[in-house]
């Protein structure tokens, strides 16, 4: 019934589709296996994409030649750019998107790829021979070889859903679980836990009164995700913002003694930075409001996602509290919030390509990884896919540095540290962020990308032709020069020194008061020159000089680091023979097994003066 495939991939949520895309894209002949064929791609939670640092994610996808930047695009109903007030380093991309077009955008990209084949059903096992995934069984009980297999499960693994004192199983409302997996694994020596998360409630639009909020629209001039030629949008829709008040708070703390949170049936560890709302009015009981984001679900539909509000409480105690924020007073409910517990097996049982350690050709992305988010997520599906692919063809692994991406910050967190909690993607997780920019992760990636046969040929030459007005914008601006006579009266009214000789363009610029759009009121010539350039290639131009010296000392600081990482460890290495190592040290590093010492310096629990001695003993 079935030809033999390269890759089988598990689950077609973000990660899945993103593993498949790519590994289908880079060759492989590739079976994508979903309970449901209906809901590929879909938003099980907000509808949106990107944010604080995840926005950097999509971003570098695109770049590497993923296609959750450009789904994005194509689905999105807003665009804002967060922290404009902050430096570049924190600006984020985020869209607010069309549910079902974007689930609609991504199954008809995976559908034009002749490489790729579908089947719904049930997997419920790992064909494994000699330590080897060599294919897959299914509910029905047929055996579907492959070459490799790539488990993206998210929270299907044994879900269960909990709406007050009603538990059922499911992987998302309305859909069952999926079972033998977890089992099948354990019984092979890896190890799982559980973690749980939850959505919130969603509304009726024509049950609210949106003149009672806060309106939120997007950016004057929206930008996108995508460096391929998506456009920006035309028109938006607005996003609202209303608060909880006391009122809301005590008749949510009626229920709490039915809350699966509060009464232990709940065993899984939820988000830290996505607490439900009965967890934000138990720990931050001083606070008389909480912020909630009223977001559209899509164009044309009247579903309204109730952001703010994630809650697992009996769906009467609910309904009651919504009504009493405002602009809910006539709310109806479509469904209500509930919490979901799964099965996700720590990360640190894998390498830094994603294939676990345990069983050979066998890889894991997205939420059983134990992270939380559609952006981390699709980061690590393609990353599994690129690599599932490599490994079966014979090509080197593909590993980022996390120098080089938000997305070698995340892998190699997850892999080093592990995650006892939802790991979620932060600026601050980021030593190299200034590096890391949004505006510049084509620059940085998609050569790789191109080089590993995933970015085309075209998205190349887009990079180089950038790179190169980059370069020509930015000798302009150190040759051409500014008269005091012409610029003087402005520079005044603009609060900034005046000039009492010639400068270059470039040293104006240096100024934290002055940026491009002032430069061009300077006078008519500059700014008939600067409107030649790209808002791109002008905005790069403005950050590189600005924060120059910034840039300089990181560049010094991940240079200084690559050279840990250069310092290779072999995998059979015998860390017993190193009566120095401390204790735990010894035992992290025999289990997590570093393929390098900068990598073993992130090992929790390995020493500086560990490291000091494994770097002596290797010199020998």
């Amino acid at each position: 019934m079935f030809s033999k495939y390269d890759i089988i991939v598990v689950g077609a949520g973000h990660a899945g589709c993103e593993a498949a895309f790519a590994a289908a894209q880079m060759g492989s002949k590739v079976l994508l296996v979903t309970m449901n064929m209906n809901t590929i791609a879909q938003m099980s939670c907000n509808p949106a994409m990107g944010g604080i640092a995840k926005g950097q994610i999509v971003r570098e996808i695109d770049a590497l030649g993923g296609m959750s930047g450009i789904i994005s695009d194509k689905s999105m109903i807003q665009f804002r750019m967060l922290n404009k007030s902050k430096g570049p380093a924190m600006w984020s991309p985020r869209t607010q998107n069309d549910r079902m077009r974007f689930a609609e955008e991504w199954r008809l990209a995976l559908e034009q790829n002749p490489n790729i084949d579908f089947w719904q059903e049930m997997a419920t096992g790992i064909i494994v021979e000699n330590h080897k995934a060599v294919g897959i069984t299914t509910s029905l009980g047929l055996e579907i070889k492959a070459r490799s297999v790539v488990l993206t499960n998210g929270t299907f693994l044994n879900g269960l859903i909990h709406i007050g004192e009603k538990q059922f199983g499911g992987g998302r409302t309305g859909e069952r679980a999926a079972t033998g997996i977890t089992e099948q694994l354990v019984s092979l020596g890896f190890e799982s836990g559980r973690m749980k998360t939850g959505t919130p409630p969603r509304v009726d639009a024509r049950s609210l009164n949106f003149d009672k909020m806060e309106e939120q629209p997007g950016d004057e001039n929206p930008g996108k995700f995508s460096y391929t030629d998506t456009q920006p949008l035309a028109q938006q829709r607005s996003c609202h913002i209303t608060y909880t008040n006391n009122n809301v708070h005590e008749i949510l703390q009626t229920g709490f003694d039915k809350s699966p949170m509060f009464n232990g049936r709940i065993q899984g560890i939820g988000p830290r930075y996505c607490p439900s709302i009965e967890d934000k009015i138990n720990r931050f009981a001083e606070r008389d409001r909480h912020q909630i984001f009223v977001e559209p679900e899509g164009w044309n539909t009247i579903e309204i996602y109730v952001n703010g509000f994630s809650t697992s409480l009996p769906e009467d105690i609910q309904q009651k509290a919504l009504r009493e924020i405002s602009g809910f007073e006539k709310a109806k409910m479509f469904r209500p919030g509930y919490a979901i517990e799964y099965d996700y097996f720590p990360p640190t049982q894998l390498n830094l390509t994603l294939e676990t350690k345990g069983v050979e050709n066998l890889y894991f992305a997205g939420q059983i990884n134990g992270t939380t988010g559609y952006e981390e997520a699709g980061c690590q599906g393609l990353m599994a896919g690129i690599n599932a692919h490599n490994k079966i063809n014979n090509i080197d692994p593909f590993i980022l540095k996390r120098s080089e991406a938000y997305i070698g910050v995340l892998i190699d967190d997850l892999i080093n540290k592990g995650t006892d909690e939802p790991y979620r993607m932060f600026t601050s997780r980021a030593e190299f962020r200034i590096l890391l920019r949004q505006d510049n992760a084509d620059i940085r990636l998609t050569q790789k990308g191109h080089s590993i046969g995933l970015a085309s040929d075209e998205r190349l030459e887009q990079v180089f032709d950038k790179q190169n007005a980059l370069k020509s914008l930015l000798k302009d601006l150190a040759d051409k020069r500014v008269e005091p006579s012409v610029s003087n009266n402005i520079l005044d009214e603009m609060n900034t020194a005046t000039l009492k000789q010639r400068v270059p363009v470039i040293n104006l610029l240096k100024r934290p008061e002055l940026g491009i759009s002032q430069l061009k009121k300077l006078n008519p010539e500059l700014n008939l020159f600067l409107s030649e350039y790209a808002e791109e290639i002008l905005n790069q131009a403005e950050i590189s000089i600005k924060y120059d010296n910034y840039i300089q000392k990181e560049r010094e600081l991940a240079e200084k680091m690559e050279a840990l990482e250069d310092k290779k460890i072999r995998s059979n290495f015998n860390y017993d023979e190193i009566t120095a190592l401390s204790a735990e040290g010894k035992q992290k590093l025999k289990f997590i097994r570093p393929q390098t010492i900068g990598q073993a310096s992130r090992i929790s629990g390995v020493s500086p003066s560990d490291i000091s001695i494994l770097m002596v003993y290797l010199a020998r």
